[in-house]
């Protein structure tokens, strides 16, 4: 059923690109689903493509900012000159764990587990935000299912300084408790251009610049818990600043920021016994056989060096905005 779905959104997709001919494309944020990913276009020019074949986990890449200009690492999708080719299993813009019932979801090692697509929920286009919802399967090495997901990413048109993403991933437990362990090694995650890199390789000094809500910078936000984190820095002479938002009503609000100065940024609400010394497991998170979990992100990249007051009044329209569940 699923491959029909696709099979038959794919020859809509299709039909309107041949009818619409060589006219301008129309003002909005679409999605067109091809064999193995999803492009997300703003007004015509691409924002990202939402990948769900040839990795262990679905990702987004490229991510594009204002101006088309890509603000996430392009290895190991694409070699690009003069970048850094460590830590293959960061694809651009990913959402995993280093350890879900014991199970590695987070790197490609050994004995990794696997985040397989599914099936595609809804797919809609709009004048203002576009909807991708999916359904994915966490499978061990062995293909034994762990637990489920249902992930949904909404993509806004915003405008030539502003392009905006939410996420929002429940991870749904089957006949068994499902833990989601106590690691660093999680969950939310971006790996930006090498550019906007605080630390270059060798130790020599980037010109990227790390924030938070709790006023800590650099390297003194890793490990520590905030509202929201941004990363500010260069792209081909041009300054752009990512931010990444935690809901209040997530698990462990406000989460701890995994993020490095070379460019890992992620949200993770799960590695207290790395971030704080704390006793094994401190962390561990446990939804019950039948549960479900949500953990939702908002996902801002911006023109320009955003100030902290500026991300803080994103992130305060934001949460006031959702109403509690």
């Amino acid at each position: 059923m699923a491959r029909a779905l696709g099979l038959w959104l794919t020859s809509i997709a299709v039909a309107g690109v041949c009818a619409a001919g060589a006219a301008e494309p129309a003002p909005g944020v679409s999605l067109t689903p091809l064999t193995d990913r999803v492009q997300v276009r703003i007004d015509g020019q691409l924002f990202t493509e939402y990948v769900v074949a040839g990795a262990p986990r679905p990702y987004c890449y490229p991510v594009l900012g204002p101006g088309g200009v890509p603000l996430t690492r392009g290895y190991p999708m694409e070699n690009a000159p003069g970048e850094e080719h460590d830590h293959p299993h960061h694809r651009s813009l990913w959402f995993a764990h280093g350890q879900v019932n014991g199970i590695d979801f987070w790197s490609d090692a050994p004995g990794h587990g696997r985040i397989v697509h599914d099936r595609f929920l809804e797919l809609s286009s709009g004048a203002e935000v576009a909807v991708l919802r999916a359904a994915d399967r966490w499978l061990d090495a062995a293909g034994s299912e762990v637990c489920t997901d249902e992930r949904t990413l909404r993509f806004y048109r915003g405008d030539a300084g502003r392009r905006q993403l939410d996420l929002e991933v429940a991870v749904v437990a089957g006949a068994a408790p499902v833990v989601l362990g106590d690691t660093k090694e999680g969950t939310m995650a971006l790996r930006l251009h090498e550019q906007m890199r605080v630390t270059l390789p060798g130790g020599k000094p980037g010109t990227g610049h790390i924030f938070t809500s709790t006023g800590l910078t650099d390297g003194a936000a890793w490990g520590k818990r905030a509202a929201w984190c941004a990363y500010a820095g260069p792209v081909d002479g041009k300054t752009f600043t990512v931010a990444i938002l935690d809901h209040p009503q997530n698990p462990r609000y406000p989460t701890w920021w995994h993020v490095r100065d070379y460019g890992l940024f992620a949200a993770n609400p799960f590695g207290q016994h790395d971030f704080e010394k704390a006793p094994l497991h401190s962390g561990d998170f446990t939804i019950p056989a039948g549960g479900r979990t949500a953990f939702r992100y908002r996902l801002l990249f911006l023109a320009g060096a955003a100030s902290p007051e500026t991300v803080g009044a994103e992130f305060a329209a934001w949460s006031a905005a959702i109403p509690a569940q």
